[in-house]
């Protein structure tokens, strides 16, 4: 995937969610968060500590709403959003936004499908809350992988939009006082990471959920 992204603002911030029960756990390692993490801070984002949930709807949620009250332009899922019984991402995800963005949703299914056709099965949906765009992407690393390419060409455009309005929108985001400041109380970081962009690289199965092994401990919420 190619550096850098069309439109990116600067200063724009991402947050990683991973949700699977084995990865909070503590009885598999992520590789799927940290490289979306890696990715998005590639194309130009300043990406914030990958932070992992069970598969539990309130759980989800508060990490959700936890990022759109620290002003996190950028919001990206990974994992819980195929058919087995605790795949409830997308459900979560619908009790947080105010409007979906299906067209992007779509686009992500369609570039895993030409590779793997079970792609189709991911159930995963985009939607924006207040400033924040919120993005599902499977837990498989190649899901991961082929969802960032998509929203490398479009995700840029999509955040200044948000924030500024109209057809261009804003361009910097730097000096948003709101960048920095988190809930208090809303998130529980049992295990953390130095700041700054995350790097990873890109492979493994597709798919539509299951975190893969990797080298680094995301912090755990919940």
């Amino acid at each position: 995937m190619p550096d850098g992204s069309p439109g990116v603002p600067a200063g724009a911030r991402a947050r990683v969610i991973t949700v699977s029960d084995r990865v909070y756990a503590g009885g598999y390692t992520d590789s799927s968060g940290p490289l979306a993490a890696g990715a998005l801070g590639r194309i130009g984002f300043v990406v914030d500590d990958v932070a992992v949930v069970p598969d539990e709807s309130d759980a989800i949620v508060t990490a959700l709403e936890a990022a759109v009250s620290a002003g996190v332009h950028l919001v990206v899922t990974t994992g819980g959003t195929g058919l087995a019984p605790r795949d409830v991402t997308p459900e979560a995800t619908r009790l947080v936004i105010d409007r979906e963005v299906p067209g992007l949703a779509e686009a992500l299914r369609a570039a895993g499908r030409a590779k793997v056709p079970t792609a189709v099965l991911s159930r995963g949906i985009a939607g924006v809350r207040g400033g924040t765009l919120v993005v599902n992407l499977p837990g498989s690393t190649g899901g991961v992988a082929d969802g960032v390419t998509v929203l490398a060409g479009v995700v840029g455009h999509a955040v200044a939009q948000i924030r500024g309005g109209g057809d261009h929108g804003r361009t910097d985001f730097r000096d948003d006082d709101h960048d920095h400041v988190g809930p208090p109380g809303q998130v529980i970081a049992d295990r953390a990471h130095g700041g700054g962009a995350h790097s990873g690289g890109a492979g493994g199965a597709h798919g539509t959920d299951g975190a893969e092994d990797a080298g680094r401990g995301p912090r755990k919420m919940g």
